[in-house]
Order: C-alpha cells, then sequence, then structure tokens
C-alpha cells in the first residue's frame, strides 16, 4: 500500500518546535534574571552548548537513560534482516539495532535524522511476540523515523529531563545556597524549572498521542497487514500487566518513546500519559484494515 504523508503530524510537529523555542527563552530570560553574571556572551553559549548536545548526542542520551546497547548483526542476525528488509520496503536508509535487557516488553526508536537512526527493542519482546508481529512493532518504529517525529520528540524531552534535574535539586539549593539581597534565586530557579517541565511535559503528550496513531497507519501500510500490529499491540499491553512495578518504574522516563507506555502506577506519569488508549489505537487500525480490504 503506497505510503501516505500526514500533514497533521507536521503542523504538530512545527508548534511543537516553535513551542519549544519559546520554552528556552523563558529558562534562558530566567538565568539572565537571577544569574546576571552570566551576561549575554554566558547565556548564548548556554544555548549553543544545549543545543549541540541536544541535536549530537540526543540518541545516546536516549539509549544511555534506557541502557540499551546496540549490537552488529552477527549478535541477531534474524533481528537485523528483519529491520533491514523492512527498511527497504519503507524506503529510509537502515538504522542502528539495539537491544534492551527488560522484562518490560517494548520498541522504540531514536536519532537525529534517517541517517543516524537507532531502532531498538526489548530481549522480552522478541521472546513474546511472532515474527510477523514483531515485523509490525519494527515498522511502527520505522514509521517513526520516515516521518521524522523522533528528533521533536527528543527535544521535547531533553528540555523535560534538565528541567527534572533542577527540580530534584533546587530544593537543597534553596536550603543551602548564597542569598542575594535577602533573597535566594535558586527559589525562582526552581519554580521555572517546575514550570518548564510540566509545559515540556504537555508538549510531549500533544505530539506522542498522534505520532502513535501515525506510526500505526504507518506500519500498516509497510507490512499491509493491521491486523498484526492489533495483535502485537494486545499482547504487549496484556503482558506489561504482569511485569513488576518496579521494573517497568527503571524504564518509565522513556515512556514517550515506547510503543506502550510502561506504567508503574506513578500518578503523575498516567497524568500526563503520552499514548492514547488502546482501544483508540486499534480502533483506527481496524479501519485502516478495510481501506486496504477496498471497504
Amino acid at each position: 500500500m503506497k505510503w501516505k504523508r500526514d500533514l497533521g503530524l507536521t503542523m504538530r510537529m512545527a508548534l511543537t518546535m516553535f513551542l519549544l523555542l519559546i520554552v528556552y527563552l523563558v529558562f534562558l530570560a530566567a538565568l539572565a534574571t537571577f544569574f546576571p553574571g552570566l551576561g549575554m556572551g554566558g547565556l548564548i553559549a548556554i544555548a549553543v552548548v544545549m543545543a549541540f548536545v541536544q541535536y549530537y548526542f540526543s540518541d545516546r542520551l536516549v539509549l544511555w537513560s534506557t541502557r540499551a546497547r546496540v549490537i552488529g548483526p552477527d549478535e541477531f542476525p534474524e533481528l537485523h534482516q528483519m529491520v533491514q528488509r523492512l527498511a527497504n520496503e519503507a524506503e529510509v536508509p537502515m538504522p542502528r539495532v539495539a537491544i534492551m535487557q527488560s522484562p518490560v516488553p517494548n520498541a522504540f526508536a531514536t536519532g537525529r535524522s534517517p541517517k543516524h537512526a537507532v531502532v531498538a527493542v526489548t530481549d522480552s519482546i522478541t521472546r513474546i511476540l511472532s515474527a510477523k508481529e514483531l515485523e509490525a512493532v519494527i515498522a511502527h518504529e520505522l514509521s517513526h523515523v520516515k516521518n521524522r517525529d523522533i528528533l521533536t520528540l527528543t527535544l521535547a524531552s531533553f528540555m523535560a529531563m534538565v528541567a527534572s534535574i533542577i527540580m530534584q535539586n533546587f530544593l537543597f539549593a534553596s536550603l543551602f545556597g548564597g542569598r542575594r539581597e535577602g533573597e535566594n534565586p535558586w527559589i525562582i530557579i526552581g519554580i521555572v524549572a517546575i514550570i518548564v517541565y510540566f509545559v515540556s511535559q504537555l508538549l510531549i503528550m500533544a505530539l506522542s498521542r498522534y505520532r502513535e496513531f501515525a506510526a500505526d497507519r504507518g506500519s500498516a501500510y509497510i507490512t499491509g497487514r493491521p491486523n498484526d500490529l492489533i495483535s502485537a499491540l494486545s499482547k504487549i499491553s496484556g503482558r506489561m500487566e504482569t511485569v513488576p512495578p518496579q521494573a517497568k518504574a527503571q524504564v518509565e522516563g522513556a515512556n514517550a518513546f515506547f510503543i506502550i507506555p510502561a506504567l508503574s502506577g506513578n500518578t503523575l506519569m498516567e497524568l500526563f500519559s503520552t499514548h492514547p488508549p488502546l482501544e483508540k489505537r486499534i480502533a483506527a487500525l481496524e479501519k485502516v484494515q478495510m481501506e486496504i480490504q477496498g471497504y
């Protein structure tokens, strides 16, 4: 079935990037206000370093946070052949392949461009899915690569990660940090970090939910078998309920990238769910199936 470009996804990605730019400016403005010694040169340097790290090391940060390991074709030849075949079908460059040791059955894609993409799967997902179901999952991840939505999501996730680190440390800094003219700037920095975190999470949520629908459709276009992805999503979701909460908590930070989120019961993470309900994804895939069959 011929690939269909999703204009809605393209518009959402552009809007997300624009709003991320505003978040950047707010973050830098806060630094300038409470650390005037930085000067314009210091702010520019910080902005350049952050942009450089995000663009060139975003995929490594995601792999590091998930403990996924890039593998060569000698280690998992069948998996490599499957990815290569599907990449050819999707008309995208062959991505690097990574394995993530985890009882959480899942998969994700990351990278700044199709030429620098990584497709990762957990060892557990390769055991619970059939070959055709695994193909459907990998085709879903390759759709993210083809749609070029992984960079936008990674940038938003990076801002959320930086804000989260500040949030986790600002209380200590506010108690013991230096004061200036009777005020403690760390308290305000912490408040700004909280705002940046929540705004970033909202941006991630708004983009990720739509991009999952787009990648589901892309998988159906690549394989021509929407029912295999429906079966795979149902299996993954069912097995996720049996995974210990501790194991899901270890990878929860990468939920925006996963094909199915690994929720450990953290109410805040559930509030910012990055994926549409499984029932809606299945219903959308069933419509694609009818489209393929000519109904």
